[in-house]
C-alpha cells in the first residue's frame, strides 16, 4: 500500500479516518454499557478491552515492522503512539466543561493504571544497559514486560472491586451516566468484536497512507515512525476517548488511553520475538530514549492531577492537561527538526 500514489494516499487516509470516527464513536458506547452489564467496571473495561482495540493498528504496525527488520520503524511507533495518547487527555479535557477531566475521572484503580503504566516505561530502558543478553533470542525484558502487564491487571482488578479509598462525588458522577439497557450482554460483545475489527483495518490502511504521505517528505526513520505513524494509528484512541467523555463515562476515557498505552509498551515483547537481528533493544536510539523519558514525565504529571483533583484550571482544564499538550508539543518540535 505504500507504493500508491500520495493522491491516493491522502483520500484514503481521510476516508479511514471518517470510518474510524464513526466507529469509535459507536464503540465508546458500547465499552459503556458493557462495563455496566458485565459489572467490570469502567477502570478494567478500559484497561484491558478498550484499550485493546484502539491498540490494534499500532500493533500491526510495529510487529509488521520488526519482522520487516526495520526496528527504529517499530519502537518509534509503539513509543511515539503513547505520548500522543496521553496528550489526547489533554484535547478530551477541553470538551468537558463542568470540570476537568481527571477531577472527574480519579479513582484507585486509574491512579494503578498508571502508576503500572510508568513501571513498564522503566523496563525498556533498563533494557538499554544491557540489550545483548537474550533467552532463547528473546530478551529477559520482554518476558518482564509481560509477566509485569499480567500482575498488573490485577492489582487495577483489585483496585476497583476493593479500593482502599474513594471519591464520593467521583462516584456519584458515575451513577448518573447508568442506562436502562434491554441488550443482551452477547449481541453487545459482537458489537464489540466487530467495531474493534473495523477500527483495526482502518486504522492499518490511515497508517498506511499516512507513512506514503510522510515520506514523500523525505522525513527520517525516526520521525515518521514517532510522529506520522504513531499520530496515525491512534486515532481510534482519540475518537473514544472523547467519545467517552461526552458519555460522561470518564473513567473509561482515562483508562482507555492508559490501557492503550499499557499495550503499547506491551507491543515491544512482540516486537522483540519477531525481531530476528538480536534484541530489540539494542536498536533503541537516542530519540526512542527520549520518547521513553517523556511519556514517563507525561504519565507522573496526570497521576499529579488524578491525586490534586483540580476541579478547573487554566482554559477551563486542568493543571496536568495543560502541561501535557504543552510537553507533547515541545516533544513533537524537538523530534521533527533533529530527525
Amino acid at each position: 500500500m505504500t507504493n500508491l500514489s500520495l493522491e491516493i494516499s491522502i483520500v484514503l487516509f481521510i476516508v479511514s479516518a471518517a470510518v474510524i470516527v464513526v466507529s469509535g464513536t459507536f464503540i465508546a458506547g458500547i465499552a459503556d454499557r458493557l462495563a455496566q452489564k458485565t459489572k467490570l467496571g469502567q477502570a478494567l473495561m478500559g484497561a484491558l478491552f478498550l484499550g485493546f482495540s484502539t491498540s490494534l493498528p499500532g500493533i500491526v504496525t510495529s510487529v509488521t515492522a520488526a519482522l520487516g527488520n526495520y526496528p527504529v520503524l517499530a519502537l518509534s511507533n509503539a513509543l511515539g503512539d503513547i505520548a500522543v495518547q496521553t496528550a489526547f487527555l489533554g484535547i478530551a479535557d477541553l470538551t468537558y466543561l463542568e470540570a476537568n477531566l481527571e477531577y472527574a475521572a480519579a479513582s484507585a484503580a486509574t491512579l494503578t493504571q498508571g502508576t503500572l503504566l510508568i513501571v513498564l516505561l522503566t523496563i525498556p530502558l533498563l533494557a538499554t544497559a544491557y540489550p545483548l543478553i537474550n533467552l532463547w533470542g528473546i530478551h529477559p525484558a520482554s518476558f518482564g514486560l509481560v509477566i509485569t502487564y499480567i500482575l498488573g491487571l490485577r492489582l487495577v482488578s483489585v483496585a476497583y472491586s476493593s479500593p482502599m479509598w474513594k471519591t464520593h462525588d467521583t462516584e456519584n458522577i458515575e451513577v448518573l451516566i447508568e442506562e436502562k439497557d434491554d441488550s443482551s450482554t452477547i449481541k453487545l460483545w459482537v458489537y464489540f468484536i466487530l467495531l474493534a475489527a473495523v477500527l483495526a483495518v482502518a486504522g492499518y490502511v490511515v497508517e498506511q497512507a499516512g507513512v506514503t504521505i510522510a515520506n514523500s517528505t523525505n522525513l527520517s526513520e525516526n520521525a515518521v515512525g514517532s510522529l506520522f505513524t504513531a499520530i496515525s494509528t491512534s486515532l481510534p484512541e482519540l475518537v473514544t476517548t472523547i467519545a467517552a467523555v461526552q458519555r460522561r463515562a470518564f473513567t473509561l476515557a482515562v483508562s482507555g488511553v492508559l490501557g492503550g498505552n499499557s499495550f503499547d509498551v506491551l507491543v515491544l515483547a512482540l516486537c522483540d520475538l519477531a525481531y530476528r537481528q538480536g534484541s530489540i533493544y539494542q536498536a533503541l536510539t537516542e530519540h526512542q530514549v527520549f520518547l521513553l523519558a517523556l511519556t514517563i514525565l507525561m504519565t507522573g504529571i496526570l497521576l499529579l492531577g488524578l491525586l490534586r483533583r483540580e476541579k478547573h484550571g487554566i482554559g477551563n482544564i486542568g493543571f496536568e492537561s495543560f502541561l501535557l499538550l504543552l510537553l507533547y508539543l515541545g516533544g513533537f518540535l524537538l523530534v521533527f527538526f533533529s530527525g
